[in-house]
């Protein structure tokens, strides 16, 4: 092999990468990653509640009525996590063609629904007593229901078409095409007048939130973080045994 050669390969666009996506490397390696991300989850969600529920002082303002914080504040971030991966899932499926980008989608769609769901009922819980009714359509809020409706488009799409490659691809250019929602969520409260109060952890300088409430709440953050790991860890694994299943079956079938 020539030294052109070589660095051509490396320097392919996905070529680098290409060996990561390998099923069968990725079964070995997320067999090791699995229990810890799973055990590092259970560990942070436990103290995390303990301390955002048990610990914490409840606000000057809104009472213990904050302690929803905790759940809707991580749940809301992970679902723009985790559409930010499921449209590089997408992205590396269309472009590259890798082997996991559509199994990773597939797994990704449904848990990033649920937290976008999570983060919906948790903000009408809080903003009941808030705002004295339960929901508004403010800036913020049509914003997160409508990623809401891309999850659940995207998983509609993948089970659309009997041929499940033309499903994966379908559904990853409505994940490319749904990126242009996340910046609208996130900067909402600050282009327009919303009920929603802007951001208060991730503002530049001093965050608008004490110490005794911000700590509970990285926590739990990061307890959210890792369970979202070894969920999509466990659906991508259960993916490919399926995957590999199939692909014995019609093996089997042209055999005989």
């Amino acid at each position: 092999m020539t030294r052109a050669t070589s660095t051509s390969r490396l320097t392919a666009p996905g070529g680098s990468w290409h060996r990561f996506a390998n099923p069968g490397r990725f079964l070995r390696l997320s067999a090791l990653v699995y229990p810890w991300c799973l055990g590092l989850a259970v560990v942070c969600l436990a103290a995390g509640l303990v301390w955002a529920l048990g610990i914490s002082p409840a606000d000057y303002q809104q009472g213990d009525s904050v302690r929803i914080m905790y759940v809707h504040v991580p749940a809301a971030w992970m679902a723009l996590f985790a559409y930010t991966l499921l449209a590089a899932a997408g992205a590396s499926l269309l472009i590259w063609r890798h082997p996991l980008g559509g199994i990773a989608a597939t797994a990704i769609a449904p848990v990033g629904a649920a937290f976008t769901f999570l983060a919906l009922a948790t903000g009408a819980l809080w903003g009941k007593p808030m705002w004295g009714t339960w929901w508004v359509w403010d800036a913020r809020l049509t914003s997160v229901l409508i990623l809401l409706f891309l999850y659940l488009g995207h998983i509609a799409l993948t089970h659309a078409f009997e041929n499940a490659e033309r499903g994966r691809k379908a559904a990853a250019v409505l994940a490319l095409a749904g990126v242009v929602n996340l910046p609208i969520i996130k900067f909402s409260v600050d282009w327009w007048n919303t009920l929603h109060q802007p951001a208060s952890v991730t503002r530049l300088g001093t965050p608008a939130i004490h110490e005794a409430m911000l700590w509970p709440l990285l926590v739990m953050a990061v307890g959210f973080l890792f369970f979202f790991l070894a969920v999509v860890l466990l659906r991508m694994r259960a993916g490919l045994v399926a995957q590999r299943a199939e692909a014995l079956d019609r093996r089997l079938m042209l055999g005989r």
